[in-house]
């Protein structure tokens, strides 16, 4: 709460999420200053693939994992059924975008946070 927040849903066997982490890196080192921040929620089995995949991405956020693949609770309980989602919440904790990739997730981050 008080922060425009991005719930990342990913695995480190995912490449399609993989080929997303350095933008979302990139968009998280422009906008984290201004109050952006993101949660990782990895859906692999495997701990040491998991961190060893964070590491590389270089990403430098929060991350979470129930090692549980897609049975993950708190992918349940958003209705994930494929990665990569993620979930944009606005300062308040309410969804405002679903999905949002490259441009479009910048220009909602950037409105969110001008209107703050």
């Amino acid at each position: 709460m008080g922060k425009v927040t991005l719930i990342d849903f990913w695995a480190s066997w995912c490449a399609s999420c993989r080929q997303e982490n350095p933008e979302v890196v990139a968009i998280y080192n422009e906008f984290h200053s201004k109050g952006f921040n993101i949660i990782s929620v990895s859906l692999d089995e495997d701990a040491k693939k998991w961190k060893d995949a964070i590491a590389a991405d270089k990403m430098n956020w929060t991350h979470v994992s129930n090692l549980k693949d897609m049975k993950d609770p708190i992918a349940m309980q958003y209705e994930v059924t494929q990665i990569p989602s993620t979930f944009l919440l606005d300062a308040n904790g309410k969804v405002v975008g679903v999905d949002l990739r490259s441009a479009e997730l910048k220009a909602k981050i950037n409105e969110l946070l001008t209107t703050k």
